[in-house]
């Protein structure tokens, strides 16, 4: 199990934890959620293209 990989199991891990369906995250609308994807997008090509 590579950086990549972990990085990446981490940021979805994120991505769940910051939509707003929870109740402790109900009042922060789409914006932590967003940022996270923008970065988990970034770092899935970063590991397909083998720079990470």
């Amino acid at each position: 199990m590579g950086i990549g990989t972990i990085l990446i199991i981490i940021l979805i891990l994120l991505l769940i934890g910051g939509l707003p369906v929870f109740p402790h995250s109900r009042s922060w609308g789409y914006g932590p959620s967003g940022i996270v994807g923008t970065v988990l997008i970034i770092l899935l090509i970063l590991v397909l293209l083998g720079k990470v």
